[in-house]
């Protein structure tokens, strides 16, 4: 349950980044300091999607112009309640089942939305009459994080006192789960975030010589046995949040203890720092093949405010949505991407108070058409 105060916002919900065809964006350059320095096709319309009676809103997928995520407010008594969008605030679809206390949508692909409700992982098919419980027996906690075709992936968490969480992997049923947790193994405390196309990705937690765990991004292949170390050399812990196409993303903790956003294909030395020059702190959290989402903190002022963040395969190569945002918005985040190159996250106002926000652009990317990506997503 969260409690939050709604306040009233003086703007526009739809504020349109475009000048004649043509924007400048602000780019992060070398110097660290952000300038409109160059001409980009990446146009943006900055979508509130915050519905009518709501304090608080994020939304966390997106796939074939539909957006999941949840909210609350005094439209839902003050709990969170799961939600799916296509493309507007009037056109969300209340996904909470009654017969749980609270409920979150985490993922999207084709007509499949994840997420969990009451401590159980849910899996729906745009409705909450359509929920199916995922949760599996022998558990006491279970949330599904990712979903891609038949496939549905999450975690079950360890409660307290030692006992470890297990990644876990479905296919549309409680009874088809597969633990994805190695036996025997140097890893404990597993979850998995993120899956396209028969990879799965996430983090598992490894102590060394008996000390504190640290956290290692891994990638699997559908298996406990297929797990794969992504983890750098030069960083102390990494977690992969996000997988499409053969790109995997998440973040890494350097050596200062800084968090960088990260780029693989596939192998530990395949890494990609992708933290821009100037900024202290970044995270990836999705990638639709080709680009990636997240957040950044630009190091300017007011200084400590996380923008998010959009590149396109490098640290240089980065976008500040933040700057397409209305006034009013002290913070934002990224978490996912479509293969139009769609974006959708939240920014918020106060701690009590975020907006769920879709950057919808306005000249489509070249690429996957969503015709094909939503076969793509079918079982």
């Amino acid at each position: 349950m969260r409690v939050g105060i709604r306040l009233v916002i003086a703007a526009s919900r739809i504020i349109t980044a475009l000048l004649l065809g043509v924007m400048l964006v602000a780019l992060v350059m070398p110097s660290g300091r952000a300038a409109p320095a160059q001409t980009q096709a990446l146009l943006f319309t900055a979508i509130d999607l915050n519905p009518s009676g709501f304090s608080f809103s994020v939304a966390e997928g997106i796939s074939g112009g539909q957006q999941v995520g949840f909210g609350f407010g005094p439209a839902t008594g003050g709990r969170d309640h799961a939600l799916l969008w296509r493309g507007s605030a009037a056109s969300v679809v209340d996904l909470h089942p009654p017969e749980f206390t609270y409920s979150e949508a985490h993922a999207i692909c084709g007509d499949k939305q994840v997420g969990n409700g009451s401590n159980h992982a849910l899996l729906w098919r745009g409705s909450a009459a359509s929920v199916v419980d995922l949760h599996p027996s022998g558990v006491a906690i279970s949330v599904a994080q990712g979903v891609s075709g038949g496939e549905q992936v999450g975690s079950a968490p360890g409660e307290c006192c030692g006992v470890p969480g297990h990644a876990l992997l479905w296919r549309g049923t409680a009874a088809s789960v597969v633990d994805l947790h190695p036996h025997p193994s140097d890893f404990s405390d597993f979850e998995a975030l993120g899956t396209w196309e028969g990879q799965q990705v996430g983090w598992g937690s490894v102590s060394v010589g008996g000390g504190p765990g640290h956290a290692h991004a891994l990638l699997w292949r559908g298996s406990a046995a297929s797990e794969v170390d992504l983890h750098p050399s030069g960083f102390t812990e990494s977690r992969a949040n996000g997988v499409s196409d053969e790109q995997q993303v998440g973040e890494g903790v350097t050596t200062e203890g800084f968090y960088h956003a990260l780029l693989w294909r596939g192998t530990a030395a395949s890494v990609m720092d992708l933290n821009p020059s100037g900024f202290g702190y970044s995270k990836a959290h999705a990638t639709n093949g080709k680009e990636q989402v997240g957040e950044g903190d630009p190091k300017l002022p007011p200084a400590g405010f996380v923008h998010a963040l959009l590149w396109s395969g490098g640290a240089s190569r980065v976008v500040d949505l933040h700057t397409f945002l209305p006034p009013g918005f002290v913070e934002s985040r990224a978490w996912g991407i479509d293969e139009t190159g769609d974006v959708v996250g939240e920014a918020r106002i106060t701690d009590l108070q975020s907006h769920a926000f879709l950057w919808k652009r306005n000249i489509s990317k070249p690429g996957t058409s969503r015709v094909q990506n939503a076969l793509r997503c079918q079982p």
